[in-house]
């Protein structure tokens, strides 16, 4: 098992999107709001670049999202981001459905005092 501990405040990718032209298309970027979240969330990833060991077999990736409010979040749009950012930083190969096989125990808590992230991952058993 695999377990990572971020102790900021979690960020979804959705809130505050940028909408940008490019060459005549609009397209849909995070918000700046969010890559500074992805930038400081870099210092909290183990380091599994240098051998490249990506996870590429089937894992439950359970999340544990402590809030410091009590605002309603939606669950989905944590784990799209916690998931991206993961592949983002070389923890998994890709975030699809035969990587990323569940989510299986993710919930979202409260804790003003300390707001935090705890990913756990582990071989999916079926």
């Amino acid at each position: 098992m695999l377990k990572i501990l971020i102790p900021i405040p979690p960020k979804t990718k959705k809130n505050s999107q940028q909408i940008i032209i490019v060459k005549g298309r609009p397209m849909i970027f995070p918000s700046k709001a969010y890559k500074k979240y992805e930038n400081a969330c870099g210092k909290y990833m183990p380091n599994l670049r240098q051998p490249k060991p990506y996870i590429t077999q089937p894992v439950n990736v359970k999340c544990l999202y402590y809030m410091d409010t009590r605002r309603r979040c939606d669950l989905n749009n944590l784990l799209e981001a916690t998931t991206d950012m993961l592949v983002h930083y070389g923890i998994l190969e890709d975030d699809n459905y035969k990587i990323v096989a569940s989510h299986d125990g993710s919930r979202v808590y409260y804790d003003k005092q300390y707001p935090r992230t705890e990913i756990y991952i582990e071989k999916f058993e079926e």
